[in-house]
């Protein structure tokens, strides 16, 4: 599957023509899901990261899907009950295949963010601004070439500010057992996950230390 991806996504067009590819693509990603409709829903929520467009949140890629079902795919990311590691899982495996890294990169990326009730929200540093702000970020080790890359596992970064706030923790649905972790330590845990599922060792590269407390 060859896509062109532009800066906000690939052209509705573009995506059509390798629909029977997406398909084949979500049905491996999405085979440990029981239900049928939710491998449908996967399978739709993938086209709709996927789609241009400049924001990715389920409403407006609701609305740029011909078959959008904004009601279904929220349920799908919020409270449809599936296990999402044995999916991560699938794409690592998948994904080193393709790209055949010659390293890992660790990263962490900020991903601004309006209000205070989104997981993980607080204002810190967000690498897509330069500057601090109001953002979520993401730890995340990278399967790495001179011509790829992709995420292999990805942790939320949860600020020590959010332990002890009942109210936040609530609305966000984030489990008691979640707490804060260093970014560091996020790292070394993905690594851990990479290396239990059977990828090979490669050499990591921390480009983002300095930030990692």
């Amino acid at each position: 599957m060859a896509l062109r991806v532009g800066e906000r996504g690939v052209r509705a067009g573009d995506l059509a023509a390798q629909r029977a590819a997406l398909i084949e693509f979500a049905e491996e990603m999405y085979g440990s899901l029981a239900r049928c409709d939710q491998r449908a829903k996967g399978e739709q929520y993938t086209r709709g990261l996927l789609l241009e467009g400049r924001r990715k949140s389920i409403q407006p890629m609701a609305a740029r899907l011909a078959d959008g079902d904004e009601q279904g795919l929220q349920q799908f990311i919020t409270d449809s009950p599936w296990e999402d590691v044995p999916v991560r899982r699938r794409l690592a495996r998948r994904m080193t295949a393709v790209i055949e890294p010659v390293g890992w990169v660790i990263d962490d990326t900020g991903m601004p963010k309006d209000g205070r009730f989104s997981p993980g929200v607080a204002h810190q540093y967000c690498g897509a601004l330069g500057k601090t702000a109001n953002c979520q970020v993401l730890v995340s080790v990278n399967a790495a070439t001179d011509r790829a890359s992709c995420p292999l596992g990805w942790r939320l970064f949860l600020p020590a500010g959010w332990d002890a706030d009942a109210e936040r923790r609530a609305r966000a649905k984030i489990p008691e057992d979640v707490r804060h972790v260093p970014k560091w330590q996020l790292a070394l845990d993905i690594v851990d996950e990479l290396i239990a599922w059977g990828l090979a060792r490669r050499r990591a590269s921390d480009f983002l230390c300095k930030r990692f407390v």
